[in-house]
C-alpha cells in the first residue's frame, strides 16, 4: 500500500510541474500584451516599456518560467526601488488591474467557493446516492419510477434556469428569504450565511442529485445480479449486509471516480451559479477577469482549478486501493 501511495504521489508532483509549464506558457504566448493591458488609454511608448521592466516581461520566456516557478516555492518581486512590489509565496502573479497579489484575490474568493462546494457536495452525495439504493432495492415499484422521473426532469435543465427559477420564486415573488441578504461567514452570522447559501446549494444539487441516483441505481441492479450477491443470502447473511458490505461497496467504483472529479469542479469555481446568486467566490472572480482582462488572475484561477483536479484525481486513486485492494498492484 506505501508502495501504490508513493507512486500516485510522485505521479501528482509530476503532474503539477507540467501544469505549471502549461498554465504560464498558455497565457505568455497570447497575443495580449499585459503591459499595455495595465495601463489603458494612458499608455505611451515609455509607460510600456517600464511596465514590460516591471513585469519581468522584457526577460527571454524561459526566464520567465523561473521566475515564475520560483514565486510559487519561495515568492518573488516585481520592479525595484519605489515600485517595488513583494509577492510571498506562493506567488501566482500580481494584478495590476487590482493592484492586489493574485494569491491575496483567490485567498479571499476561495472560503465562498469552498462553502459552496462543500454544502452542494454533501446534499447532492446524501440526496442522489440515497434516492439511487432505494430506487435499486424498489425497482418497477412507484417509488422507483417517481424518483427516476424526477432525476431526469431536473437533470434535463441547465443549471442557470434551475437558479433563476429559485431566485424568482423564493426570494422576489414569496419573499421567503430577503432579497437583501448578504454573504457572511459561519461564525460571524449563522442565519445570513444560510439564507445566502441554501439557494446555491440546492441549484447545484439539484442537478448532481439527479445524476448520482441514475447512475447509483444502475450500478447497484448491476451487482445485486452477481452471482455472490445470491451466495451471500443464500448463507443466510441479513439483507442490509448484503446491501452495504457486498453490493453497495461493489458498485461504488464510479460513484467515487464522478464524486471526486464533481468535487474538483466545484472547488474550482461555479462560476454560473456564483454569478446568479452575486457570490464572490472563485468563479465571479475569473469571469470578472476575464472581462476586465485582467490576465494574471485569469491564469491564477486556472491554475488552481486545474490544481484541485489533480489533487481529486490522486484522492480518488488512493479510495480506489480501499475499496479495491487489486488496484494497489498497478
Amino acid at each position: 500500500m506505501a508502495g501504490y501511495i508513493f507512486r500516485r504521489v510522485l505521479a501528482m508532483f509530476g503532474m503539477l510541474i507540467a501544469l505549471s509549464m502549461v498554465t504560464f506558457l498558455m497565457f505568455a504566448v497570447i497575443p495580449a500584451d499585459p503591459a499595455r493591458l495595465s495601463c489603458g488609454k494612458t499608455c505611451t511608448p515609455a509607460i510600456i516599456a517600464a511596465n514590460n521592466e516591471l513585469y519581468g516581461l522584457d526577460k527571454p520566456i524561459v526566464q520567465q518560467y523561473v521566475a515564475f516557478a520560483k514565486g510559487l516555492v519561495v515568492g518573488r518581486t516585481y520592479g525595484s526601488g519605489p515600485t517595488l512590489v513583494e509577492c510571498p509565496a506562493p506567488c501566482l502573479g500580481y494584478s495590476f488591474v487590482q493592484n492586489a497579489n493574485v494569491t491575496d484575490l483567490i485567498m479571499t474568493a476561495l472560503p465562498v467557493t469552498l462553502n459552496l462546494a462543500i454544502g452542494a457536495y454533501i446534499l447532492m452525495l446524501v440526496v442522489g446516492v440515497g434516492v439511487g439504493v432505494i430506487s435499486a432495492l424498489r425497482r418497477g415499484q412507484v417509488v422507483d419510477r417517481a424518483a427516476m422521473g424526477a432525476a431526469l426532469f431536473f437533470y434535463s435543465f441547465p443549471v442557470f434556469f434551475i437558479g433563476l427559477v429559485l431566485l424568482y420564486f423564493v426570494k422576489i415573488k414569496w419573499r421567503i428569504i430577503p432579497a437583501t441578504v448578504e454573504y457572511a461567514p459561519l461564525h460571524e452570522d449563522p442565519v445570513a450565511y444560510f439564507q445566502v447559501m441554501i439557494l446555491p446549494w440546492i441549484t447545484v444539487a439539484l442537478l448532481y442529485a439527479a445524476f448520482y441516483s441514475r447512475l447509483t441505481r444502475n450500478q447497484m441492479l448491476e451487482t445485486l445480479g452477481e452471482d455472490y450477491i445470491r451466495t451471500a443470502r443464500a448463507k443466510g447473511l441479513p439483507e442490509r449486509v448484503v446491501i452495504r458490505k457486498h453490493a453497495f461497496r461493489a458498485g461504488l467504483t464510479p460513484i467515487v471516480t464522478a464524486a471526486g472529479l464533481d468535487l474538483a469542479g466545484l472547488l474550482g469555481g461555479a462560476v454560473i451559479t456564483e454569478s446568479i446568486f452575486r457570490l464572490n467566490g472563485i468563479g465571479r472572480l475569473s469571469i470578472n477577469a476575464v472581462t476586465n482582462t485582467d490576465l494574471p488572475v485569469v491564469a491564477g484561477t486556472v491554475l488552481v482549478a486545474a490544481v484541485f483536479v489533480i489533487v481529486a484525481n490522486l484522492i480518488v486513486d488512493l479510495l480506489y486501493a480501499v475499496i479495491d485492494p487489486r488496484v494497489r498492484l498497478t
